[in-house]
């Protein structure tokens, strides 16, 4: 499904009725990261389950050459406008996360409970900038799939190459249906994302906060150090997932946010 938000096409998928859970996908990936997390919690008939494509991601249309966090905070607002909702759930992991905080800076009224999966509020620091640049110069130059075999060894663990290559075909199928452009301006929207720290203290809903044992790119100490400045957050380590925890581990993964979705809801 489709829908015109913020004058560009936002596809998404939409199942169920309850609760609002609004799935936000890692870069560079899109929605279809979440079809096991959907199909799974669907069998619960207690929520609504929403997973969109990013502006420039999956099938979603761009028409920016930057693609910042707030401009997804924005269309996830005008999503749930479109589809009727006052309020959700977010479950962010990596770029999804920073578009959660960017929602939660924007419109904190309409979060009512979040799930922050392998992702960090701090900004880039200079030389993470630069690194973001050179990333979307090479997906305007050589496309998705040069993206991901240049971030792979970064996004799973070591265990999950060994033992599960079919994860790794599955990222890079997923990521390959996305656009060198869109890739691009993604990862310069990220390098402007603005420090969220002091965002944490004031959230007043149910939050999760969930980091795989191995993530190279956001170590456990960092999410558990920044788990214990939002009140009343549960935190949990996924073992044997690197960056991508769902898709490394989906069982694990699904089960410990069935139990936060279901205690909270």
């Amino acid at each position: 499904m489709k829908a015109n938000i913020n004058g560009v096409d936002i596809a998404y998928d939409d199942h169920g009725a309850g609760q609002p859970i609004i799935f936000l996908h890692a870069f560079p990936l899109n929605r279809s990261m979440w079809n096991n997390q959907l199909v799974e919690l669907l069998k619960e008939q207690r929520f609504r389950l929403v997973a969109p494509d990013f502006r420039g991601c999956g099938e979603s249309g761009i028409n920016a050459s930057v693609s910042t966090m707030e401009m997804f905070a924005d269309d996830i607002a005008g999503l749930m406008d479109f589809l009727g909702m006052q309020q959700a759930c977010l479950c962010g992991l990596s770029m999804g996360g920073y578009a959660a905080f960017a929602f939660l800076r924007k419109y904190p009224q309409r979060i009512n409970g979040l799930i922050l999966a392998d992702t960090k509020p701090t900004a880039d620091t200079a030389e993470a900038k630069a690194a973001r640049e050179r990333l979307a110069q090479l997906a305007e130059a050589q496309g998705p799939e040069a993206v991901a075999d240049f971030q792979l060894p970064n996004l799973i663990s070591d265990h999950t190459r060994r033992q599960h290559q079919e994860v790794e075909i599955q990222i890079r199928h997923i990521a390959n249906a996305n656009t060198g452009s869109g890739l691009a301006a993604a990862s310069r929207g990220m390098a402007l994302r603005p420090d969220s720290t002091e965002l944490l203290a004031t959230v007043s809903c149910p939050a999760l906060v969930v980091v795989g044992e191995n993530d190279a790119l956001i170590p456990p100490y960092i999410a558990q150090n920044y788990a214990s400045q939002i009140p009343g957050a549960v935190f949990s380590v996924i073992p044997q997932a690197g960056h991508l925890a769902n898709l490394e581990q989906p069982v694990t993964f699904l089960e410990t946010i069935r139990e936060f979705l279901l205690t909270t809801f």
